[in-house]
């Protein structure tokens, strides 16, 4: 029996040792609810099912707002309420260790005008892929009801047709810098996880409003390989300090099937397949660092579909964040940019932080127009 598969018989074994104790206790399966995404053609809903005590709540911590931020009280306040939403069925800190989430749970949710019955998979996520639900472009709320638990509301963002633009932005060591080595913050993430031990990269909230200044329907999504434990306060984290609103794709670190733990690679470059897949009509603008392996995630995504990438901005960690980062104080793939560089017909920009990203945009082509239909075909035929 492989490695993987023996962690995993644990694991299920120990998660239904601990369901039948937690009934027995008078908990009850509770559905956390995560933002979904979609076309107005089709539409993913994705939530968890664990185990909670119906007796118990947990609360996000209220926080003063400064005056500065009075401009955009309404989107701080969404976000809290998002993450008191969140919080309420969801252990936090130390204690998200040992949930119990409840595997192969029927589900029902309510889209649009769609009803759609299923389960959730053996690690209590569901990621329902939801057609033709009627809903109009914009913020909308779906309903999720599952066995013996109480039905609750998750957001949702149909990303509007006319579309032709977009950002995936990933979030550790490119919007945010904890100054932590990444093994140690992964576990203070999702054990301590208080927004004010992370810190804004300087000028990347204002480089994203730069980068969308001509794209007023551009959707904005942030893909990470962290937990989703740590979602309510990266909500947070992201609306105080002026990044665009946007869903988050986060991930799990559970065994798979040909793993002890999830990969991290394998996640982001899943989703921005499945962004390119929902939305071929969008040209994306990709934002990674050079700590972890983005620069080569983003190259393999340039190689196979370039037609779909509007250009790609990579921040440049100093020596002490890539000894934090991953051990190193030279980058993973040690490139050097040229003045004008271009990655498959990509166009890619470096920088250390948001400003210098400016700096470097309004010196390339990366925001020029969108390709025309000819040069689509000439980017969509094979390399010789």
């Amino acid at each position: 029996m492989a490695l993987a598969d023996f962690v995993r018989k644990i694991e299920d074994s120990v998660n239904r040792r601990g369901t039948v104790r937690r009934v027995n206790e008078g908990w009850r399966p509770s559905i956390i609810g995560f933002t979904g995404y979609g076309s107005v053609s089709s539409l993913h809903v994705l939530a968890r099912a664990v185990m909670a005590n119906p007796n118990q709540k947990t609360h996000v911590r209220s926080t003063r707002l400064p005056t500065s931020t009075h401009t955009v009280l309404g989107q701080v306040q969404e976000a809290f309420e998002n993450a008191q939403k969140i919080s309420e069925n969801a252990q936090r800190g130390w204690r998200q260790f040992f949930t119990t989430q409840v595997g192969y749970l029927p589900v029902t949710v309510r889209a649009g005008n769609k009803v759609i019955n299923t389960k959730t998979d053996r690690s209590g996520y569901i990621d329902v892929l939801v057609l033709d639900h009627g809903l109009e472009p914009g913020w909308h709320e779906v309903e999720i009801e599952a066995a013996a638990a109480v039905p609750i509301r998750a957001k949702v963002l149909i990303v509007r047709p006319e579309a032709t633009r977009g950002l995936i932005s990933d979030i550790d060591d490119t919007v945010m810098v904890t100054w932590l080595p990444r093994a140690v913050l992964a576990a203070w993430n999702s054990w301590v996880r208080h927004t004010n031990t992370r810190k804004p990269v300087p000028g990347m909230a204002e480089f994203y409003d730069k980068l969308l200044e001509d794209s007023p329907d551009a959707p904005v999504f942030y893909l990470s390989t962290g937990a989703w434990n740590t979602l309510p306060t990266l909500e947070i984290f992201l609306t105080l300090n002026g990044f665009p609103v946007g869903p988050l794709l986060l991930t799990d670190w559970g065994p798979t099937p040909t793993s002890v733990f999830r990969s991290g690679q394998e996640h982001k470059k899943t989703q921005l397949r499945n962004l390119i897949i929902t939305f071929p009509e969008i040209e994306w603008y990709l934002v990674g660092d050079d700590g972890q392996h983005d620069p080569i995630i983003f190259d393999e995504l340039a190689r196979e579909h370039p037609r779909y990438i509007a250009g790609i901005a990579i921040r440049q960690l100093n020596p002490v964040e890539q000894v934090l980062s991953h051990g190193m104080t030279e980058a993973i793939e040690d490139r050097r940019p040229s003045d004008d560089e271009a990655l498959h017909g990509v166009k890619v920009i470096y920088g250390q932080d948001g400003y210098e990203l400016m700096a470097a945009l309004q010196n390339s082509r990366m925001n020029s127009s969108l390709r025309t239909d000819q040069e689509k075909q000439d980017l969509d035929r094979p390399n010789n």
